[in-house]
């Protein structure tokens, strides 16, 4: 009989499905858990966060603290599928800014490359990055 035991490891899909679900409940300590220490995100450069960022409290501060400075972030639905290129997640959700409570429709699709365990890099796509970035705008300055 053997002792020996056996590991468990998250397929590159159930990671970034564990990721979504940390953010949907807005479990920063589960969002990192999730990420590589240096993880790249690069977010459309229309964006008041856009860019290429680098590394986990980088993300934190920089993306989700600019997101959720400006609005409240509800994600209605995530999928998640694996394939040869990464894993690919859909996002959809409702910002509802601070500000004026306007609600902006969010579509999103992400490529994640996965490794160890922890998604080390995030290419942030959104369906309209410039009405999204207006949004950000009215709800910096306040206005509808």
């Amino acid at each position: 009989m053997s002792n020996q035991m056996k590991t468990v490891t998250e397929s590159p899909a159930e990671v970034v499905r564990g990721l979504y679900d940390a953010l949907g409940k807005g479990d920063v300590p589960g969002v990192l858990a999730k990420l590589d220490p240096e993880v790249i995100v690069d977010e459309p450069t229309q964006l008041p966060y856009g860019g290429v960022h680098q590394g986990r409290e980088v993300f934190v501060q920089s993306i989700l603290g600019a997101m959720m400075g400006y609005a409240d972030v509800a994600i209605t639905d995530a999928e998640v599928f694996e394939g040869p290129a990464g894993v690919i997640g859909t996002l959809t959700g409702t910002l509802t800014a601070h500000t004026t409570g306007e609600e902006f429709p969010l579509t999103m699709v992400e490529i994640h490359q996965v490794g160890d365990g922890t998604v080390r890099k995030i290419d942030v796509y959104t369906k309209n990055p410039h009405e999204l970035a207006a949004f950000y705008a009215r709800a910096e300055a306040g206005t509808r």
